[in-house]
């Protein structure tokens, strides 16, 4: 039996593999739908339409069980979401505030006034 696993290891990883690719394809399909229903108002006409036409090729990929088609559909996928996020954080940085702001509108930092005294550390003494 041992034998016999042994025979068979490569071919079961590289089974797993295929499957793991497919699942993570079929995934990522899902997850794009989802996120151009939610968001897709915010991102901008030209990268959401390149962001469909790469999830539509990953789609069939994924429905042909193209194992090279869905590394080269899901790496175009990745790069278009990257771009259009990029966009959308442009935009969000734009708002009428440009940076972090405390509460009173002044830089965000630690305390500004005097620091409790703690005793002696093991240094100090």
């Amino acid at each position: 039996m041992r034998d016999e696993a042994k025979a068979n290891e490569a071919a079961d990883k590289a089974e797993k593999e295929r499957a793991d690719k497919l699942n993570n394809g079929d995934a990522m399909v899902f997850q794009t739908e989802r996120n151009l229903k939610e968001y897709g108002d915010k991102i901008p006409a030209d990268k959401r339409s390149a962001i469909e036409a790469a999830c539509a090729d990953l789609k069939k990929a994924v429905d042909e069980k193209n194992i090279e088609a869905i590394d080269s559909a899901n790496a175009a996928l990745e790069a278009a979401w990257h771009a259009a996020s990029e966009d959308m954080a442009k935009a969000a940085q734009g708002g009428p505030q440009a940076g972090p702001q405390g509460p009173q509108g002044g830089p965000q930092g630690g305390p500004t006034g005097p620091q409790p005294d703690y005793g002696n550390t093991p240094d100090e003494q």
